[in-house]
């Protein structure tokens, strides 16, 4: 996703900025409470929770965190694990950040989403205005895949090896990686992170492909080639950035994350949110019709058994990336600006607790 960070910043210098500036990490949370989604998930073995998670509000921000420990079991970070962070100098690692947030999850026994391997986004200026040649781009990212995937090796439980690779109609995107690579790219780097660590599960993560089409078809002839040639693919991160007017029919959904199952793939909904001020309305009524999306896109995911997990991108309105993409305010998420849950949590609540 467009690298936003709207709780305290715009685009990813000037968030990096604070982050390398953060002090540590408050331990002290909430008790969890038998009535939180954690709760609720963890009794059926689902994963819920919250991605685009940053260093700054977890250490600034008494209610963030405690929200996050006490409703979520697992987490992606927002910025901490990009390129443009982890590598800021062609010859400089740095995982302070990323350190910070797993050592965050770790302490509140969630599962942490490494996020992401391969983007053409959120690059640092020496990558994209070097000149490099093919080759030495190649051993760029094979030296950053390596180093990053070493680094949190046993600590994260998945990665995002490549992220939005696809055209709107299922051909590969022409990003610097193509070009460095070839059209075997994804091929490779996802053998190169199995080296860095045999265990981790390893996915493809893609928006406006959840439903049925060209690009959801694309999507699956790409992990299906991918498996029949031996790449170590494990799962498949459908996004779900939606809105009330343009989201996908829940069961068109539920027949691409089967057909994903079929192949032996995990799908995990890995960046939800839905918009809801491009519909027209009340906002009372338009809140119900997002809880019930947010139901029937869960409901249909628990009815797959290799649909694993369910994350929101953002915890409240406050922190959602939307408002600063799409120009205006909007209430995408779970929680609203003051931490209050929302229609939606109690939507997820009762989905988790199989009405």
């Amino acid at each position: 996703m467009p690298t936003r960070c709207r709780y305290f910043c715009y685009g990813v210098i000037p968030c990096l900025v604070v982050l390398i500036a953060t002090p540590g990490i408050p331990a002290s949370i909430s008790p969890f409470t038998t009535g939180s989604l954690r709760a609720l998930a963890a009794a059926r073995g689902f994963w819920i929770g919250a991605g685009d998670i940053h260093i700054w509000p977890l250490s600034a921000d008494v209610q963030y965190r405690d929200v996050l420990a006490r409703e979520f079991n697992i987490l992606t970070p927002g910025v901490a694990m990009k390129f443009e962070v982890v590598q800021p100098d062609v010859d400089r690692f740095t995982f302070d950040t990323g350190d910070a947030i797993v050592a965050f999850a770790r302490a509140h026994d969630m599962r942490v989403r490494g996020h992401t391997l391969v983007w053409h986004a959120a690059l640092p200026q020496w990558l994209t205005a070097g000149q490099f040649s093919h080759d030495r781009l190649a051993a760029i990212l094979k030296d950053h895949i390596l180093t990053e995937v070493g680094h949190f090796r046993g600590r994260v439980s998945a990665w995002d090896v490549v992220n939005e690779g696809l055209n709107g109609d299922g051909t590969l995107r022409d990003t610097i990686w193509f070009r460095a690579l070839g059209a075997d790219y994804i091929d490779q780097v996802f053998r190169w992170a199995r080296r860095a660590d045999p265990d981790v599960s390893l996915f493809y993560n893609e928006f406006g492909a959840e439903g049925m089409g060209p690009k959801s078809d694309g999507l699956y002839r790409l992990v299906r080639g991918m498996l029949e040639r031996g790449v170590p693919i494990g799962g498949v991160g459908l996004q779900m950035h939606v809105s009330l007017n343009d989201g996908p029919r829940p069961a068109e959904v539920a027949a691409n994350m089967r057909r994903l199952a079929a192949l032996g793939l995990e799908i995990q909904i890995t960046e939800m949110d839905v918009r809801i001020q491009d519909t027209p309305g009340p906002l009372a009524e338009k809140l119900t019709a997002q809880a019930r999306y947010y139901h029937d896109i869960l409901r249909a995911c628990l009815a797959v058994p290799r649909c694993t997990a369910l994350l929101t991108w953002g915890i409240s309105d406050r922190d959602s990336w939307i408002p600063g993409y799409v120009g205006h305010d909007d209430a995408p998420l779970l929680f609203d600006a003051a931490f209050a849950s929302k229609p939606a949590y109690d939507a997820l609540a009762r989905a988790l607790a199989g009405r």
